[in-house]
């Protein structure tokens, strides 16, 4: 076959397994872009600090841990499309209350249960994966299949990024947080009408109580994180608990899927020289990914001749800066699959996750002007996209063929974990010093320049790590060799 036909069915080989996917990947993106420019103008609907914003953040991310296990099985038990829908139906319902409450309780439960769309993409990962079962390079095209989607989510997070930016200066908030509630519903009659089912399932009883052990521990875990983040929390005893006691219930839920002839996780997955690098390093990213998204908005948005830090910015301007962040995010998820075929997956994913690490270490001596923070989101936002792209694929490739659901949701969960950690860290950090800003005749409502260093020395020091973790992986992991011929769990 020569290069030419190759190409062609590598082509066509993507059409048919991306086809509607991408309108779902692009209603995902515009739900991640569109509200960001507006965090600082729903915090003062809702009469909340900007370091509040945190708790949307930090819900959403408690939500979606939750979800993406028991979503992740039933896509390999029941149909990976099925669960789309049941997802998509979830979050369209949410979306459509925040509009009509001023109540930050009702609008704080409201956007957390909008977390459903987390498990979208690695639910389509896994539908792709197992359509491409018949297909030559399996791998190579679940890879740039992969790319394609996360091309679509960035495309609409931007478009949804400049929408919101525009729309939040001229029209009422009520009218602005209808318009992705309505994308949402027609999002899910795409799915309804275009996505096909996948070939191969796998069928099975749900593991009721592995679900129930994990999702004890992560509400425990997770609602200490946030226990921590009230008045005095970081002192209290009780807080501490919380969280220590949802480690602790980590330990009877690995012992119980141990034993468990079909666990809702394969715990094995995370000894794996492949795959446990791999979790660890989305959980990473996750602190950079996922819980810098507020800090960054409110940053750009504090009023300097306030303050005396951040960029004053409008919230179409806010949203420039993300567009350009997010244009950075695409174009590394679409060199991924071409700079692993030149060197390897394993190479590229340590690149990327480095470029994340110096993009955010960049803020802490250039952060002044509008020209270095866009600077500094390029950076990090070309390792960004090549990771979110490559992460649940790589998953994909090295998993066990029955397992494919599960090890992609794996890494949305953990990394939405590392996101929830880092969001109650970030919220901490933005409240400590607040005293300090230099507010004139009014209460002080934003986050403390010394928050925002501490964030972005996380970000970047995670990601830095993140790269030295990968170095552990097999040379010749996220093959197609290491995928059909080697037991990696």
């Amino acid at each position: 076959m020569t290069r030419t036909d190759t190409t062609r069915v590598t082509l066509g080989a993507l059409a048919a397994v991306v086809g509607f996917l991408a309108f779902v990947e692009f209603t995902s993106g515009v739900l991640q872009g569109y509200y960001t420019p507006m965090l600082t103008d729903i915090a003062r609907h809702l009469g909340i600090h900007d370091a509040d914003v945190n708790w949307l953040e930090g819900a959403q991310l408690m939500l979606s841990a939750l979800v993406v296990p028991a979503f992740a099985k039933l896509g390999d038990m029941i149909g990976h499309k099925r669960m789309l829908l049941v997802s998509t139906a979830l979050t369209a319902a949410a979306a459509l209350v925040l509009p009509f409450t001023d109540s930050f309780v009702v609008f704080l439960i409201g956007w957390a249960l909008m977390g459903f769309y987390v498990v979208w993409l690695p639910l389509e990962i896994a539908l792709i994966w197992s359509r491409s079962r018949s297909m030559e390079g399996r791998s190579v095209i679940t890879a740039r299949a992969a790319g394609l989607l996360v091309a679509a989510l960035e495309t609409g997070a931007i478009l949804g990024a400049l929408a919101g930016g525009a729309l939040i200066d001229v029209l009422p908030l009520t009218v602005v947080l209808l318009v992705p509630a309505v994308l949402i519903v027609v999002c899910f009659f795409v799915i309804l009408f275009g996505v096909k089912e996948s070939p191969e399932l796998t069928g099975g009883r749900l593991d009721t109580v592995g679900i129930t052990l994990i999702s004890l521990a992560l509400i425990a875990f997770t609602g200490g994180l946030s226990l921590l983040r009230l008045p005095g929390g970081l002192t209290s005893a009780w807080a501490w608990g919380v969280v220590v006691l949802g480690v602790l219930l980590v330990v009877p839920f690995v012992l119980w899927e141990l034993r468990h002839d079909d666990p809702v996780i394969d715990v094995r997955m995370f000894r794996s020289p492949a795959l446990g690098p791999v979790f660890l390093t989305a959980g990473l990213f996750g602190v950079s990914v996922l819980g810098a998204q507020a800090p960054l908005s409110t940053f750009a948005r504090t009023d300097p001749s306030v303050y005396g830090y951040g960029l004053g910015t409008t919230g179409f301007a806010t949203s420039l800066i993300i567009g350009i962040y997010l244009i950075a995010m695409i174009t590394g998820a679409l060199l991924f699959p071409v700079i692993a075929r030149l060197t390897a997956p394993r190479v590229t994913l340590m690149g990327a996750s480095a470029l994340v690490g110096v993009g955010f270490l960049l803020f802490l001596p250039f952060h002044d002007t509008y020209l270095q923070v866009v600077t500094n989101m390029v950076i990090a936002g070309l390792g960004s996209g090549a990771l979110v792209a490559a992460l649940p694929a790589a998953a994909a490739s090295a998993a066990p063929s029955t397992q494919t659901g599960v090890a992609t949701g794996l890494t949305n969960s953990v990394k939405t974990v590392g996101g929830a950690i880092a969001s109650c860290v970030f919220g901490i950090a933005l409240l400590n010093g607040v005293a300090d800003a230099t507010a004139t005749g009014s209460e002080a409502t934003a986050g403390s320049l010394t928050g925002y260093l501490t964030v972005w020395i996380v970000c970047g020091v995670t990601a830095l790590a993140a790269a030295a973790l990968l170095a552990f992986v097999p040379k010749q992991a996220f093959t197609d060799r290491t995928a059909q011929g080697v037991p990696v769990a």
